[in-house]
């Protein structure tokens, strides 16, 4: 129960867990490209109605593209119970324009896709199609145009934030490196040892 409650209100804090999220990110191995490429994957597909295949989907994108898979897995956290009724509203409103339609007052709420569900299971072909032309119908219209622009806006700036890091983090190391050199020397020093 602690964990359903931590996935929909972290416990730590959205901001926290956003901030988590990000050093998980750049702390894995991989290059900028493969680092970011791979995240923003996982956001753009998190704007796809495809909700349950999120994670395949992603994974898919990275390996053809050689990004990397955990970095697409932490990137569909985009979607997430708070953000998916915005993502859902989008998609369906956008698609409705797209086909040339008014916008859309259908319910996007779990009654319209339990009704979907308990139609197909139940074989009532003609309520799951009405469900499905007005409200799924627009929303595979919306979703790839939504999704590049999605994973445009991550990519970049998370492909140089990710390099940034990377060459701050190799600095620090070789500055350490030379530090515990440089005391190795002063303590050989000290025991009068010297070179030859």
């Amino acid at each position: 129960m602690k964990q359903l409650t931590d996935f929909v209100w972290p416990a730590i804090g959205f901001r926290r867990s956003s901030k988590y999220v990000g050093y998980r990110l750049v702390r894995l191995n991989g290059s900028p490209y493969s680092l970011a490429a791979g995240f923003a994957f996982g956001a753009a597909v998190s704007f796809t109605p495809f909700v349950g295949l999120h994670f395949v989907l992603s994974a898919l994108l990275a390996w053809i593209f050689r990004a990397s898979i955990l970095a697409s897995a932490l990137g569909t956290a985009v979607g997430n119970p708070w953000t998916f009724p915005f993502i859902w509203t989008m998609l369906y409103q956008t698609g409705r324009w797209i086909l040339g339609n008014e916008p859309g007052n259908a319910e996007l709420s779990d009654a319209s896709f339990k009704a979907f569900f308990d139609g197909v299971l139940a074989g009532h072909w003609g309520q799951v199609s009405h469900i499905f032309y007005e409200i799924i119908h627009p929303m595979l219209f919306s979703f790839l145009p939504i999704s590049i622009f999605v994973w445009i806006i991550f990519f970049y700036p998370l492909q140089g934030l990710i390099r940034r890091f990377q060459e701050k983090r190799a600095q620090l190391i070789l500055k350490a490196r030379a530090r515990k050199a440089n005391r190795q020397i002063a303590s050989g020093k000290k025991l009068g040892v010297t070179e030859k």
